[in-house]
């Protein structure tokens, strides 16, 4: 007799999912933004520590975030965490289904937008589109080389099944990233959106942002591609980027 198969793993509803996406970028902006903002006031002659206290405080925010809402909705807050997912288990079926990919992007957009005003209404200033220029040759290269690193870093803690550390190694990633790429490492697209609506410290006027989201989409398939070439096998344990949101039907 053959021995019955496991159950398939049960998601969260749709519904719910989007929901913990766009609320948990919301809030991701709202940190970014916010404790942009406050650095600016708290230390308006010292942008080196402007930006110590910007990267640490989205360091520390980012992991809280990720344990928040990753049972959720696996805690992607970002297109290009999204598309290595649903892309990395397409062929094997263990990623994000692909009917699910267009709502989890518009949940992050929308929450990026929602994130960032509510920074601007908390610190009193007007939303208003950014003007800082950041399209730099370099800083180009830096979104590239800060998204690689992102990606190859979530897929190979969930293929080593080491999900337990995810939230502190991603936060730890991107807050050292801020000072070791000359971007400050945006490395996702929904942020890079967001904070065109905040004319501060964190915020990216439109021209530079459609160059900046196509770095992080050829440094999030350099990633995957490193990823793929280093670690053959991970497209099997492609459900638990970068949380496992696997639950019991009940849930």
């Amino acid at each position: 007799m053959n021995a019955p198969h496991a159950a398939a793993p049960v998601r969260p509803h749709l519904a719910r999912r989007l929901g913990a996406e766009l609320l948990g970028t919301a809030l991701l902006l709202t940190v970014v933004v916010g404790s942009g903002i406050a650095a600016s006031t708290l230390s308006p002659d010292d942008v080196g520590l402007q930006l110590l206290e910007n990267s640490t405080a989205t360091a520390l925010g980012l992991a809280v975030l990720i344990l928040m809402f990753g049972p959720v909705s696996g805690a992607h807050f970002n297109p290009v965490v999204t598309l290595a997912d649903a892309a990395l288990g397409a062929r094997r079926g263990t990623g994000l289904p692909l009917r699910d990919v267009l709502p989890y992007l518009a949940a992050q957009v929308a929450g990026a937008i929602a994130g960032t005003v509510l920074a601007n209404v908390m610190f009193e200033v007007p939303t208003q589109i950014a003007t800082t220029e950041r399209a730099t040759g370099g800083r180009l290269i830096g979104e590239i080389v800060a998204t690689a690193g992102l990606v190859f870093l979530i897929v190979a803690l969930a293929r080593s099944g080491r999900g337990a550390v995810t939230a502190a190694a991603v936060g730890a990633y991107i807050g050292a990233a801020y000072w070791f790429t000359s971007s400050t490492s945006f490395a996702n697209p929904a942020v890079t959106i967001g904070r065109m609506f905040s004319d501060t410290f964190a915020g990216i006027t439109p021209g530079s942002a459609p160059l900046f989201i196509l770095m992080q989409m050829i440094g999030g398939a350099i990633g995957l591609a490193v990823v793929v070439l280093l670690y053959p096998d991970a497209s099997r344990r492609a459900r638990d980027i970068v949380v496992p949101t696997s639950v019991n039907a009940t849930l």
